[in-house]
């Protein structure tokens, strides 16, 4: 059964826990002025109201604790291009880490009681730093998975920002003035990525700003500078007057020999890594075949 040290050790903390959460209730939040300012954007504090609303799973109401409520300095670095991109709030993200480092902090302490019902004593310190590092290594574990996912959303945006300037292009090519012709071809694709374009174009209309400091914004926004420099492009275009197909046409063209280098880099990897097996597989079918001769040879 439990020691009287290990008795003593949980029944403190568990009382550190819940002193931890009564003076987190007690002290003022701290009120991030940058946040405060974009909530006097109509566009953002609506969105932010509609997640409020619908935060009602264990997951949203953890994130939006340790958003409102934790430290920066503890919640860390925030992949915020990334969630961006992935259109994933980041009470969301931070529901996801508080949830898995829980789990961490306790699955240690439970296996310690299932041992210690079993007759297999521990010393206490063991569960108590597993508990810490597997707590450390989940909390980080979202912020890798939403990077390899935001990479793979990244490629596929710029795949079809490719199709949208040539869209672009042929509008200008039509006559299209420069914004008819980016709001024209932002309707044309249903698929995600036109829709992010569509609501940046639509956003900037409502701020009265031309459209190309939208997708300007929706750029930095998420760390795709190619729409950047489309933007850059229409804004000279509308500015100087100059014709800008060839030019669009030039830029698309770019963007997808781009894509096929790396394509052609990912797929000369796996090769190089199917490799290894393929040869151990030969390798291992010519010693099958070869060792009952060997074995003929040996005995004679």
């Amino acid at each position: 059964m439990f020691t009287a040290t290990q008795i003593a050790i949980f029944g403190g903390g568990l009382m550190g826990l819940g002193l931890t959460i009564i003076i987190s209730r007690l002290v003022p939040a701290r009120i991030d002025s940058k946040w405060a300012i974009e909530q006097l954007d109509p566009v953002r504090s609506t969105a932010a109201q509609a997640t409020v609303h619908n935060a009602s799973g264990l997951q949203d109401r953890v994130g939006l604790f340790l958003e409102r409520k934790a430290p920066a300095e503890l919640l860390g670095k925030v992949p915020e291009r990334e969630l961006a991109i992935l259109q994933r709030p980041k009470h969301v993200h931070y529901g996801e880490k508080g949830l898995l480092a829980i789990v961490g902090l306790l699955f240690p302490p439970l296996f310690l009681v299932v041992l210690t019902l079993l007759g297999i004593q521990l010393p206490i310190m063991i569960p108590l730093a597993a508990a810490l590092v597997l707590a450390v290594v989940l909390w980080k574990l979202p912020d890798i998975r939403v990077r390899t996912e935001a990479k793979k959303a990244r490629a596929e945006f710029i795949r079809a920002l490719a199709t949208y300037i040539d869209l672009v292009a042929l509008e200008r090519a039509n006559g299209a003035g420069t914004n008819q012709a980016l709001e024209n071809a932002a309707r044309v694709g249903d698929s995600w990525v036109f829709k992010r374009i569509k609501a940046a174009l639509d956003q900037a209309e409502w701020l009265t700003q031309p459209p190309w400091d939208g997708l300007k914004d929706l750029s930095e926004e998420l760390a795709i500078p190619d729409l950047g420099d489309l933007a850059e492009i229409m804004r000279l275009s509308r500015e100087q007057g100059s014709t800008v197909y060839e030019q669009l046409r030039s830029r698309s063209s770019s963007m997808r020999n781009a894509l096929l280098s790396e394509d052609l880099a990912k797929a000369s990897a796996a090769n190089e890594q199917m490799s290894v097996p393929v040869s151990t597989l030969a390798l291992i079918f010519l010693m099958i075949l070869g060792a009952p001769s060997i074995l003929r040879l040996m005995g004679g």
